[in-house]
């Protein structure tokens, strides 16, 4: 499902909170899957927990449009909500496994999710794309968990400042200048 407008997508968050309409939250769903599982992916680095918490993701986010106690709560964003409870979940995850000194992006060579999708480029090109997108990745690996959230929530997911604070739980502010500083952390990476 391509990218529809925030108008549009507040109208099926309506549908499905009002109405428990299924067809609305599958058109959430299909506009969300791929976004969320990479999300998840890059943070938890293995296929079968990233599918099993994407999956919880959907469930709790169902759960709570439905419930009669959020119907009466205003969605600022929802956008801002799954990514809320995916980086929850994420979180939960580290937690159960007690391994917070972990790296979150550990297992590079098997970002296998990153696809390069435009079939005009040549095989050469591909190759040296893939190349660049695992060297960028490897330098934000480097990084501190805080910056490689935020680079990961702005230039992979490309969420606003405005959904990143609302997803994390910080200031506009706070999200701009902690960017700047991970991105010219990320510059000195990838001038090593």
């Amino acid at each position: 499902m391509k990218a529809i407008s925030k108008y549009k997508e507040k109208l099926l968050v309506h549908k499905v909170k009002e109405n428990g309409d299924k067809e609305a939250f599958s058109k959430l769903y299909d506009l969300y899957i791929e976004k969320i599982y990479r999300f998840i992916f890059m943070k938890v680095s293995n296929k079968e927990e990233a599918e099993d918490i994407t999956s919880e993701v959907f469930l709790k986010v169902w759960n709570y449009l439905i419930d009669e106690t959020s119907v009466q709560k205003k969605i600022k964003s929802f956008s801002g909500l799954i990514y809320s409870i995916s980086r929850n979940l994420v979180i939960d995850y580290y937690r159960k496994k007690a391994t917070k000194n972990e790296c979150i992006l550990e297992k590079i060579g098997e970002i296998e999710e990153i696809n390069i999708v435009d079939n005009k480029l040549d095989l050469e090109n591909k190759i040296d794309l893939k190349k660049d997108i695992n060297e960028i990745m490897k330098a934000i690996q480097k990084l501190k968990k805080e910056y490689q959230e935020l680079v990961l929530l702005k230039y992979v997911e490309e969420l606003s400042v405005k959904e990143i604070s609302e997803i994390t739980g910080k200031k506009n502010t706070n999200i701009r200048v902690t960017l700047h500083r991970a991105l010219k952390n990320l510059k000195k990476e990838l001038e090593k």
